[in-house]
């Protein structure tokens, strides 16, 4: 495979030395123009920055920089996590992609979801699709800085990333996907964590969803946990979880929760250990 090396010319070293000082990791346009004094010279070179690897374009006007320390030859970025957490700030990567990188799942989505503020349209930055999804204030918290690789990430906190998935299983693969993350952190979940966490998202379906399916998977709740979660879901309020019609052999309605289960329990457990556990101090 042909690589390019990534020369500089004087402004472009001029720029890079002064990015490296900085500790960036993000780079704006304004910033450049702050560094060489003409608007034209800082077009420019980052022009050639962005040609020769030494930028990558998330949105217009602001870049990832790739520090001298990614080598000589002009490889791109391949931390696709800290290039979807980095295009606008605040957000954060959540839902089936933070999953994956907390360890509830061994499946990666082809789409990276990340929740945003503001509506932003999707973007395929270094082969990577990623997605914006708007959150409403009450649901935007739960996040914080990781380390991936040398580069710093923000993404969903683990209680968070399952409150999260529950809340949008069509962001974290479906049903039987939701399912083998509910299992997955069964081991380290703190369940009064995940319990806050719950309730302050202030939807019931999301109730349903967690209380039936870590029923399934076999958590065990503390008496006054499980007692919390079932007075906040009002008993007249139905949600379906699964397809969006029911079919023959399907669970149907899970009266504990007040849930209609459009979904085959073969199905949502395929390729799912049952565990045991209790609300222990893990995430």
């Amino acid at each position: 495979m042909k690589t390019t090396l990534r020369t500089l010319g004087p402004n472009e070293a001029k720029a890079v030395l002064s990015f490296r000082e900085q500790g960036r990791n993000v780079v704006r346009a304004a910033d450049v123009i702050e560094v060489l004094g003409k608007e034209q010279t800082a077009r420019k070179v980052i022009r050639n920055l962005l040609r020769k690897g030494w930028l990558t374009r998330l949105i217009a006007g602001r870049y990832l920089f790739l520090p001298p320390e990614y080598g000589p030859e002009n490889l791109g970025e391949n931390n696709a996590l800290a290039l979807a957490s980095l295009v606008v700030e605040p957000s954060y990567v959540g839902w089936w992609a933070a999953a994956s990188y907390h360890g509830f799942t061994t499946q990666k989505p082809m789409t990276i979801s990340v929740a945003t503020r503001r509506p932003l349209p999707p973007r395929t930055i270094e082969g990577n699709d990623i997605r914006f999804v708007t959150v409403v204030e009450r649901k935007f918290f739960g996040f914080k800085s990781y380390d991936l690789h040398g580069r710093a990430a923000t993404l969903s906190t683990p209680a968070k990333t399952l409150v999260d998935c529950l809340d949008r299983p069509d962001l974290a693969g479906g049903a039987a996907e939701v399912t083998r993350i509910v299992a997955g952190a069964a081991a380290d979940a703190n369940l009064e964590e995940v319990t806050e966490f719950a309730l302050r998202m202030k939807s019931t379906a999301l109730l349903q969803r967690l209380g039936f399916l870590s029923d399934l998977v076999g958590w065990v709740w503390p008496d006054a946990l499980r007692a919390r979660l079932r007075k906040a879901i009002v008993p007249s309020t139905r949600a379906v979880f699964g397809r969006a019609k029911r079919q023959q052999g399907d669970i149907g309605f899970v009266a504990a929760w007040g849930l209609l289960v459009h979904a085959r329990e073969s199905e949502l457990l395929a390729d799912v250990p049952r565990i045991k556990r209790s609300g222990g101090a893990g995430c």
